[in-house]
């Protein structure tokens, strides 16, 4: 019975394995990551939103050991940020994160609402493989046309 449970843990594990490999068998998902946020709609609270996932997806890239550069960023008027593009260095980094394209929404009693309502915020996260600079470009002569135009003074 032991030597059962055993061949049985290890199937399992050889399944987790595929599952894993199935997911993540993009053509780009092995590669790097480049991590945007834009605060949208709400103003302070969307820029205070946007500054929320910047820590949630940074902890997250820490928690698995990933490499992370804050690339551009531009701070909100009263609170959070406008925008900020980061770069994640780590295996599978952009296939883990390639789902979390689109626009997020949090709902929730705003701390800049001096009446304590209840205000919606969104924030939009993009996310792209981070590709190889040595790719080949092949450019043919018969690839490119030329065209010319003379623009006819118009005084």
């Amino acid at each position: 019975m032991p030597d059962l449970e055993r061949e049985a843990d290890k199937l399992e594990a050889e399944l987790d394995h595929a599952e894993f490999q199935l997911m993540l068998s993009g053509p780009y998902d092995r590669c790097n990551a480049i991590l945007a946020i834009h605060a949208g709609a709400g103003g302070t609270d969307s820029q205070d939103w946007a500054a929320m996932l910047l820590r949630m997806f940074l902890r997250w890239a820490e928690q698995r050991q990933f490499k992370t550069e804050i690339l551009d960023s531009m701070e909100g008027e009263g609170a959070g940020i406008k925008s900020v593009t980061v770069g994640i260095a780590g295996k599978y980094a952009f296939g883990y994160l390639r789902s979390e394209r689109g626009v997020h929404r949090l709902v929730r009693i705003s701390p800049f609402d001096s009446q304590a309502r209840r205000h919606t915020s969104f924030a939009g996260v993009d996310v792209w493989p981070e590709v190889d600079d040595n790719i080949e470009i092949d450019i043919r002569d018969s690839d490119i046309e030329r065209d010319s135009v003379r623009l006819a003074n118009s005084i």
